[in-house]
């Protein structure tokens, strides 16, 4: 039986590895927006999402086996990998690929920095373990006031942001916030490596995918070199392969709602990525809405300090 992993909520006594895995997993966050608007290009959004984790399942997988991470005597714990599969990997990558081909790479990045606002509502909500205060509230309202700048409802002319865009990104973020606080609650406590945790969602999730995915046209990614590039290694290997170890571990360490602040990170890299490297335009507004966003999430994490 794999040793439970103790865990620590004072940071002083966490090792360095929890925040080098921290910032690792919100690089490849960050840069995963970019793949995502380039293989969308050529397959539906649900294609996307099936592909990514067919290409990230089958390396974790293998390195499961070999290393004997994987036992019988999981199963039992199957209906909490059946709930992660669907929360953090089914809905969160078919709403964020989704919401990715209708908006700017840019945009889609600076709308996952709102997970961390979803993650605290579902953790004061289910886990009643979150102050609610002046600062935890205004974080919150702020947040969301960046949210709807991106998303300008009073701008509905055909070169402004596609609402529908928005309304994916939220519901991905929902999610993968959601799966934070899942995680958290229930998950975690097992004590099972978090490369077997990482099997188990991403081989379910595959088989959802499967079953409700139409395969006709997939092909076409394959005659496109960067798209395909951009999915197998950029979206599949790093973006669910390493990134759900990743996950699982700062989970365990640093807690849902402070491990949820590596969407501090992602925002600003697919800014960056969008418009210095692929030459997206980008507004004032914008900028001024991802300042929001971010901002709220600091206001909230210092509410929670306080």
């Amino acid at each position: 039986m794999a040793r439970p992993y103790t865990l620590m909520t004072d940071h002083t006594r966490l090792p360095a590895s929890a925040y080098l895995a921290f910032i690792a997993l919100g690089v490849i966050w960050g840069s995963n927006f970019v793949f995502m608007k380039w293989a969308s290009e050529w397959v539906t959004s649900a294609q996307v999402a099936l592909l990514r984790v067919g290409f990230g399942f089958l390396p974790i997988l293998i390195v499961g086996l070999v290393t004997r991470s994987l036992h019988w005597s999981h199963l039992r714990h199957l209906h909490h990998f059946v709930v992660m599969a669907l929360l953090a990997t089914v809905i969160y990558y078919v709403a964020f690929a989704q919401g990715t081909a209708l908006l700017l790479s840019s945009l889609a990045g600076m709308l996952s920095g709102a997970i961390p606002l979803f993650t605290f509502v579902a953790a004061w909500l289910f886990l009643r373990s979150e102050p609610l205060n002046p600062r935890s509230i205004g974080g919150t309202l702020l947040g969301f006031v960046g949210i709807l700048l991106i998303a300008s409802p009073w701008g509905m002319s055909v070169n402004e942001v596609s609402p529908a865009g928005v309304g994916y990104m939220v519901l991905g973020s929902a999610s993968v916030g959601l799966s934070f606080v899942y995680a958290r609650r229930f998950v975690s406590p097992l004590g099972l490596p978090p490369l077997a945790l990482a099997t188990y969602q991403t081989g379910l999730a595959l088989l959802v995918l499967l079953l409700g995915v139409d395969l006709g046209g997939v092909s076409t990614l394959f005659d496109h070199p960067r798209a395909a590039w951009a999915m197998a290694v950029g979206l599949g290997l790093l973006g669910t392969g390493v990134a759900y170890v990743l996950y699982y571990f700062i989970v365990d360490r640093l807690g849902a709602v402070v491990a949820s602040g590596v969407t501090y990170l992602p925002p600003v890299v697919a800014l960056m990525i969008g418009v210095l490297l692929v030459g997206e335009p980008v507004r004032a507004l914008d900028l001024v809405a991802m300042v929001a966003i971010l901002a709220g999430v600091g206001l909230l994490q210092s509410g929670r300090r306080q």
